[in-house]
Order: C-alpha cells, then structure tokens, then sequence
C-alpha cells in the first residue's frame, strides 16, 4: 500500500532541511541572548564602571527595543522580501552582537543592546512564519516542534553557557559567540532561501508610533516597577498611562485606515486569538520559572553557577525529547488532546515545587525540571499548529509577529508578577515567624551550634535562618501562583477548533 501524497507548501525550496538548520540556527542565536547575558552582569559592571542598579540597563534597553520593533517584521518581510529581511536581521544582529563585546562604557554599550534588540526581534516571527511555509500541511507539527525547541531549550542552556564563557573566558565572549553562529546561519538562508516578490506596502508611521509607545511604555513599567515601587511611583503611573493611551489610540487609529500598520481582521479567526490568550499565560510560567530556579538554586541552596546550569539541564532534554515525540503525534492525534496532557505534566511538576525545601538534595529539581520540560514541549507545539490552523496566509506575517510580541508580554509581565510575590511573600513569611520565635526558642536553639549560644552574633545568625526560610517559604508560594495559572489556562483549550484532516 502507498503512502499517500503530501500536499504542496505554501514556498518549494531546494533544500527544506538545510534551510530549517539555518533558520534555525538564528532563532536560537537570538532567544539564547535574552538570557546568556543575566549571570555575566557583575563582570559587565566592574569592566564599565556601572553600578549594579545602571548595568541592568543592559537587559532593560535590548528588551524594550526588540519589543518595539517585532511588530515591524510583517511589514519588513512584505515590503523587503523575506530573504532579504530575514539576512538583514541576521547582519545587524550579529554586528552589533561584535560591537557589544567591544563596549568600552556603559553608554556604547546600551546603544549597541538597543540596536541588537531591534534586529533581533525579526529573527523569532519570520523564522516561525518560513518554516510553516516551506512545510506541506502534514509536517507543520514536525516543523513547529524543531520551532519549539529552539524557543523553549534557548533559555534554559543560555544562564549556563554564559556563566561557563564568562568564568572560562571573559564577559566579552558572551556576545562574540555570536559571531561565527551567526555567520553559519547568513550563508545558509542566502544559499537555501529563494527570492520572493515584494509586496507594495505603505508604512504607517502613526499606527506604529502609537504601538511603539504602547509596547515600550508597558515593557518599561514591568521593568522598572519592582525597583520604583509600582504605583506609590509617578514614573510607573506614567508608565500606565501612556501603555493604555498608545493602545487605545492604536486600535482606533487601525478600525479607521484603509492600510493599517496592523491588519486587525486577523483577529477575526478565533484559534488565532484563543492562541494569542494561551500563549501569554504559558509565557507567563515558563519564563517566570526560568527566572525564579537560578536565584532558588544559588541564594538559597548555595549552588555555584555552573552547577546551577547542569541541575537546570535536564528540564532542556525533557523538552528535547517532547518535541521529537510530539512533531509525530500532532499530525495523528486531536491537539488539543495533546495540549491537554502537556498541561497536566506541566501542572503535575508545579505541584512537585510546592514541596521543595531549603535542604533537600538536587533529585527533586531535576525530576521536576525534565517533567515540567516535557509537558511544556506537549503544549508549544500543538498550540503553534491550532494558533495558525485556519488564519489566512496573506496574515500569516504579521501573525507569527503579534504571537512572539504577546510571548514576551507575557513573560514580563509573568516574571514582575513573580518578583513582587517573592518579595512581599518573603517580608511577610519573616515577620510572621520571627513574631513565633525568639532567641531561646528549640528550633532556634537546634538549628544553631551551642558554642554560638550567648554569643553576640546569635541573634543575627538566629535572623539570617529566618530571613532564609522565609524565602524559601516565598518560592513555594510563586511555584502554587504558577500552578494555578496553569490550570486557569485549561479551558481555553476547549475554545480552540480542531485543524481541518490532512
């Protein structure tokens, strides 16, 4: 008996699989920045003469730029060509990713951050939007999977490469490793990704003014909330204000034009807008948990960096094998089947974090850490496939954009809301056990050696304990937050249309 035939891809190219491989390549250059640099921000600081508080500039200015510019891609890719914006992003990328590890002060290296976040945020969306075109309807699970990975396994390896690269090398190395990945994936997409026609497409100058200021505005209040003191501050307010006006107007200004900056018919198809709602919560959790584990694992529990990163190594390979057992089902099964059960094993592993403790060995990190992996690999790539089952192709642009901006959103705003939890959690479990114990107190008394009773520093290293279980008592509390946000998620599943067969 044949096989039966595959349908015909939306773009035939010579070598699908090597373009895949360069594409890439790419994605994963620019998703392992957003974190590779977090361990190496000391190093930055004493090299650039900053301070602490200024050196986080260097996060802030290549996050809020490469949110303001994702929206471009659609109009990039229609106006340019997909060939040409998509090497132009990687150009510019790389570039700047060289210039960055040549900053010699805080300035030029903000600069340079701001310019690398704005090439950068083409790279995620066009790679999404050619690898669901080069694919015949059939393997678009199995190329969102190979999407998936890349997303998803990037920010779990880049805290520990760029510790590795930081402590082996320099902090300089953090951005050079750029250069010959970026240089593999440019020869790649102009030897495997044929020219497209261009379409005339005006720019709207207002429409993406107004985004702009909405994005940034918003981005910039998530960042610098916990350290302004959210709204007892004008500048968050401020903040507030100008998110709400920008989006507002933008959305006003888009209903009124002829050619808007974005199509908002789009969001006319229902799987497309039920996937933007999904995939914000899950940005929400995946990103804050990736945020929480390092500071858990080093503050905490005593671990140095490195061996932070290979505690936190496995939760990469359960999504690794995830995604090549999903890229197989999603074509044969219903997926919001499989979203279903990705859900669980996500919702399973939170439920494993609300047991951890401030002395426990690295067992339940892992096992936890490879369940919670393969889950969010069940849930990535069928909701990629649902996301943009039944959207229009000539959308398809500006689609894969608004999804990787809305992802982003989301992990900021999930990553705020779990530093505030951890923060307030962590003075109020204080000053409630503290209120319970006193110097003499048997839990005290046994947690310290009886040659420091009496001693003046009993009493601070009484406190220290307290301050320490306090926090952890604070994990605990974010790991329940994020359980709970996984499981409000579940009946969106139930909203989503299944992919017409075949």
């Amino acid at each position: 008996m044949t096989a039966p035939a595959l349908s015909k891809p939306n773009l035939e190219v010579a070598a699908p699989g090597l373009l895949t491989a360069s594409i890439m390549l790419a994605t994963i250059m620019q998703v392992l920045d957003t974190t590779i640099a977090n361990v190496a921000l000391p190093h930055m600081a004493s090299s650039l003469n900053a301070t602490q508080e200024e050196i986080t500039w260097v996060l802030t200015s290549y996050i809020v730029a490469s949110a303001i510019a994702t929206p471009l891609t659609g109009w990039a890719a229609d106006r340019l060509g997909r060939r040409t914006a998509f090497s132009g992003a990687i150009i510019g990328f790389t570039l700047f990713s060289l210039f960055c590890g040549m900053a010699t002060g805080l300035p030029e290296m903000v600069l340079f951050r701001i310019f690398q976040g704005v090439f950068g945020a083409a790279l995620i969306p066009l790679a999404q939007a050619v690898l669901l075109d080069i694919n015949p309807r059939e393997k678009i699970g199995q190329a969102m999977a190979i999407y998936g990975a890349g997303i998803m396994v990037g920010p779990i390896i880049g805290p520990t490469l760029g510790g590795y690269l930081t402590e082996v090398f320099n902090w300089r190395y953090v951005f050079f490793i750029n250069l010959p990945v970026g240089i593999i994936a440019l020869a790649g997409v102009g030897a495997f990704m044929p020219r497209e026609a261009v379409k005339a497409r005006r720019f709207d100058f207002v429409g993406f003014g107004l985004l702009a200021l909405a994005v940034g505005s918003l981005q910039m209040m998530l960042d610098r909330g916990q350290s302004a003191g959210w709204f007892e501050s004008v500048e968050i307010i401020l903040y507030l204000g100008l998110s709400i006006s920008g989006f507002w107007a933008f959305v006003i200004h888009c209903l009124g034009k002829d050619d808007p900056f974005v199509d908002l018919r789009m969001f006319n198809d229902r799987n497309f807008v039920m996937g933007l709602v999904f995939i914000f919560i899950i940005g929400m959790t995946l990103f804050s948990g990736l945020a929480l584990l390092p500071p858990l694992l080093q503050k905490i529990m005593g671990y140095p960096v490195i061996e932070t990163g290979l505690v936190m190594a496995p939760r990469g390979v359960g999504t690794m094998v995830s995604m090549i057992v999903v890229g197989r089902l999603v074509s044969r099964f219903d997926p919001r089947a499989l979203v279903l059960f990705g859900l669980g094993m996500t919702a399973w592993s939170l439920y494993l974090m609300t047991g951890f403790e401030a002395g426990m060995d690295a067992r339940p990190i892992i096992v936890s850490g490879v369940m919670q992996g393969f889950g969010l690999g069940f849930v990535f790539v069928p909701l990629s496939t649902l996301t943009f089952a039944t959207i229009a192709t000539r959308f398809r642009g500006d689609a894969t954009s608004m999804f990787s901006l809305v992802r982003n959103v989301g992990s900021g705003v999930g990553i705020s809301l779990v530093t505030v939890v951890l923060a307030r959690m962590s003075t109020v479990n204080h000053e409630e056990m503290a209120s319970t114990l006193t110097a003499q107190s048997a839990a005290v008394r046994d947690s310290l050696p009886q040659l420091l009773q009496g001693s003046p520093l009993y009493a601070a290293i009484a406190d220290g304990l307290v301050s320490r279980q306090a926090a952890m008592m604070a994990y605990v509390d974010n790991f329940l937050l994020m359980l709970f946000l996984t499981l409000t998620v579940i009946p969106v599943v139930l909203l989503l249309r299944r992919p017409p067969a075949g």
